[in-house]
């Protein structure tokens, strides 16, 4: 018997560099270990642009991977401005002859702002199911937008399934399109064990003076990493600290953050590591005494995980799955977002309090490493997959009604 052949799109795949690609990456070794033959289709609409003046015809390069086929979609080049129009064009005709090349069974995207629209009306006009799955930024910031909004709720409502990482993700999506409630599920992102004694010391490991305060990523808009600094600057006077941001600011928003950090007074308190490689970030989180991660919203970050991972006392904002994973005073601390009074005292207390950082590292690793499994997750998914391809071949069959 054949195996069934998913299509999954994505904006990112490794080696590129996001939590989106991550779990892309894991659900596709999840899917092989499970009998799938899964193809990985990547594009991503800022790649239409070229900054050295080159024209290039729309291309499709296919490479084998862990057991993956990764294909590469690139858009015609030719005039100076690509239109989005003429982007998504080229990249449906690309999917549409992967499909015609390895007839897909089931078509999955993720992120629906970009992969969701061109993979869901190929789906649909080939009567193959698709599932889209909801990140965040999808459903709490584009659609916002008013060009998408309608492009949005079409999808939701055309999707064979839907799945979201936390349920206030998957109740904005039901108020968009009520029959979201009846194909839908919500479940956290998984991380595997990680031995972080494996990693030397990172650079800047003895230049953190004090009560060390971390958070990591890259930083945006939506990361509340402004609140970080006031509340971090206000405790300058009272605690000797170091606030540690891993990672970097995304450059369109650079200019706002130097302002930012000026404008908190935080001074030689801050050290920004700048890009690293993912296992340097890794090898920062042991050193750290508090992880913060003071998002406005974000879905279920990886972060998060990798600090409960480190048995790291964590601070979290009430939003997303990080409201959903954490338990107030019993494995973190949970402040509303965007209230710098209400994460100084948090961070405040904390720092005074040894003991109690301990506990709830201890705890946090503790849920991470038997609620956030990989076979957790990897359950959840088959759970969709098979539903899914299930309900499709009884309705090829005649089985099911549509009427």
């Amino acid at each position: 018997m054949d195996k069934p052949k998913i299509c999954i799109t994505t904006l990112e795949y490794p080696p590129d560099i996001g939590g989106v690609g991550e779990s892309v990456h894991r659900i596709a070794k999840m899917l092989i270990d499970s009998g799938y033959e899964v193809h990985v289709a990547v594009f991503r609409s800022k790649q239409r642009l070229v900054s050295d003046g080159s024209r290039r015809r729309a291309s499709c390069t296919t490479t084998f991977q862990d057991g993956v086929f990764i294909h590469r979609i690139k858009s015609a080049v030719r005039e100076n401005i690509t239109e989005i129009q003429d982007f998504f064009s080229d990249v449906y005709f690309q999917l549409k002859c992967l499909h015609q090349k390895y007839n897909f069974d089931l078509f999955h995207a993720f992120f629906m702002n970009e992969t969701g629209y061109v993979t869901t009306l190929l789906a649909k006009e080939n009567d193959v199911p698709v599932i889209n799955s909801v990140r965040g930024s999808d459903l709490h910031k584009h659609v916002f937008n008013p060009k998408n909004h309608a492009q949005i709720s079409w999808i939701l409502e055309n999707s064979a399934w839907v799945t979201f990482v936390s349920r206030d993700l998957q109740k904005r999506a039901s108020v968009i399109a009520p029959s979201v409630k009846l194909k839908s599920s919500a479940f956290w992102n998984s991380i595997a064990p990680i031995n972080f004694e494996q990693f030397p010391n990172p650079p800047l490991v003895n230049e953190l003076p004090g009560i060390v305060i971390g958070s990591s990523g890259r930083f945006r808009d939506k990361k509340g990493i402004e609140f970080l600094l006031d509340a971090c600057a206000s405790l300058d006077k009272e605690l000797d600290l170091t606030l540690l941001l891993i990672g970097d600011f995304v450059e369109k928003e650079r200019e706002y953050w130097k302002q930012q950090i000026k404008e908190s007074g935080i001074g030689n308190r801050l050290r920004i590591t700048g890009i690293t490689s993912r296992q340097e970030a890794l090898a920062y989180l042991p050193h750290l005494d508090i992880f913060v991660i003071p998002s406005l919203h974000d879905g279920c970050p990886n972060t998060l995980l990798e600090a409960m991972l480190a048995s790291r006392a964590i601070i979290g904002t009430r939003v997303d799955a990080i409201a959903e994973i954490l338990e107030h005073g019993v494995n973190g601390l949970l402040v509303n977002p965007g209230s710098t009074e209400e994460l100084t005292a948090s961070l405040r207390y904390l720092a005074t309090q040894p003991e109690l950082r301990q506990k709830l590292g201890a705890a946090a690793k503790t849920k991470v490493t038997q609620q956030l499994a990989p076979s957790v997750e990897h359950q959840n998914w088959m759970n969709v997959y098979q539903r899914v391809l299930i309900t499709s071949e009884s309705i090829l069959l005649g089985e099911i009604s549509l009427v």
